[in-house]
């Protein structure tokens, strides 16, 4: 009796945003539709694919470095195929990323996966080829690792050209996913088990539907798609929590304002302010003001008052003066936020800020201005977590090891309690008896 052949292997390697990981569950999905075996190890692998990130030069100093590695593993398994996606190749205008990569022998734009069986069957033929895929890549159900979460794409590329992002020229111009594709992968995904969904885009709540004709009779929300969306998903059986990101102050109507109010909505908000400085603002083309954004947070907490607030800030940017970051500091006090995602500044090739800006702020400045806001925020979430104390949190748990389980509170907070591996997967709550900056400590009730 013949042996069948031994299957292909696939590695993919995964850098970068929430958005990134979701494009590699749907390169999982390509992968297994040609019957391929995931491995952890390089040295198994028949394929690697290294989903780039491109936010930082660091990150894309890592590429460089990987690639040099494979390129040596290739000496010694000349059949491997190395391979990069995602937001390298797609604002590789000029080639010269692709220039300096060595051994990489697929270098392509997140939306050119669909091709990838073909190039695959191409550089090595005994690789199973597969239906011709659809030409829109955000149309692949994508294989997700965990059946009790999951990543739900809205929207890809962004319109707003902020001056140090790379985000337009990686990814392209906003282009919305059909309302109907969305709401079919959410109640495919409650079918499966999944409980949470994360809802993602490069400004979530700007989401508008380009098929109009599917929402429900019923909806309350009438002016703003993205809140018709969280009621639409609110309504699917099995979905349990609803978290989004990454959203802009400018389209935080109203409407959506009072989305945060619908029952499987999360208490928590992610919403990037960047800087308190309006000269600095305006220098990132980020289209909002500090007295809009500051007005903005005490609309969204008088509606939510106990809300837990996130955001994003760049510290050292172009021009910014050591005053104008004070500004920041002290818009960071009053907005009092359980978290932030703070970024020194460096300079990214293609963008405006690169253009017509000079990087004018020392390495030394930027690495003290962001110790400045992240001993203010171990200070804030300290003391905000100390309300935890003697409360019971409806806790997402994650994962359970060694007699222990992790997982998010309803306001995204890390939970830690004794408990079991079938916990897994389950919402459950949990009395705080201990609160630390980044971790509350528990005991199932």
């Amino acid at each position: 009796m013949s042996q069948l052949p031994t299957p292909h292997q696939y590695q993919i390697l995964t850098f970068g945003c929430q958005m990134n990981k979701n494009d590699s569950e749907r390169l999982e999905s390509i992968f297994r539709g040609m019957n391929m075996l995931p491995t952890d190890s390089s040295e198994n692998a028949d394929v690697i694919i290294m989903n780039s990130c491109s936010v930082r030069q660091k990150a894309e100093d890592k590429m460089y470095g990987m690639a040099r590695n494979f390129a040596h593993l290739k000496k010694r398994k000349p059949n491997l195929i190395v391979g990069i996606t995602g937001c390298m190749p797609g604002r590789d205008a000029d080639g010269r990323m692709k220039k300096k990569l060595q051994g990489v022998d697929l270098f392509f734009p997140t939306q050119d996966m669909v091709f990838l069986p073909k190039w695959l069957g191409e550089l090595n033929p005994s690789m199973r080829m597969m239906e011709d895929l659809d030409k829109d890549y955000l149309a692949l159900r994508p294989t997700i690792q965990k059946k009790s979460q999951a990543f739900v794409t809205l929207q890809t590329g962004c319109n707003h050209f902020c001056t140090y992002c790379v985000v337009p020229f990686a990814r392209g111009l906003e282009r919305n996913r059909p309302l109907r594709h969305i709401l079919d992968e959410a109640n495919h995904l409650a079918r499966g088990g999944c409980v949470e969904i994360t809802l993602l885009g490069q400004i979530v709540n700007h989401y508008i539907a380009p098929d109009p004709r599917h929402w429900s009779t019923q909806n309350p929300y009438v002016q703003s798609d993205f809140a018709r969306l969280l009621w639409e998903i609110n309504q699917i059986d099995g979905i349990e929590r609803i978290h989004w990101t990454a959203p802009h102050p400018i389209f935080m109507t109203d409407e959506v304002i009072d989305a945060l109010t619908l029952p499987k909505q999360v208490n928590f908000l992610h919403l990037p302010v960047q800087s308190g400085s309006n000269a600095v603002l305006k220098r990132m083309n980020r289209r909002h003001t500090r007295e809009m954004y500051i007005d903005l947070i005490a609309t969204i907490r008088e509606k939510i008052p106990h809300i837990a607030l996130g955001t994003d800030i760049i510290v050292g940017f172009c021009g910014e003066t050591k005053e104008q970051f004070e500004e920041t500091v002290d818009l960071y006090k009053t907005c009092n936020f359980d978290i932030s995602y703070t970024a020194q500044y460096s300079t990214r090739s293609g963008t405006l800020a690169k253009k017509i800006f000079h990087d004018d702020v020392s390495r030394d400045e930027k690495k003290r201005r962001w110790w400045v806001l992240q001993k203010i925020m171990e200070e804030t979430v300290l003391k905000k977590n100390q309300l935890f104390v003697d409360s019971t949190v409806s806790v997402m748990v994650e994962e359970c090891s060694a007699g222990w389980c992790t997982g998010n509170s309803n306001e995204m907070k890390r939970v830690r309690f004794k408990g079991d591996p079938p916990l897994v997967g389950s919402i459950v709550p949990v009395q705080i008896f201990k609160a630390e900056e980044w971790m509350l400590h528990g005991i199932k009730n």
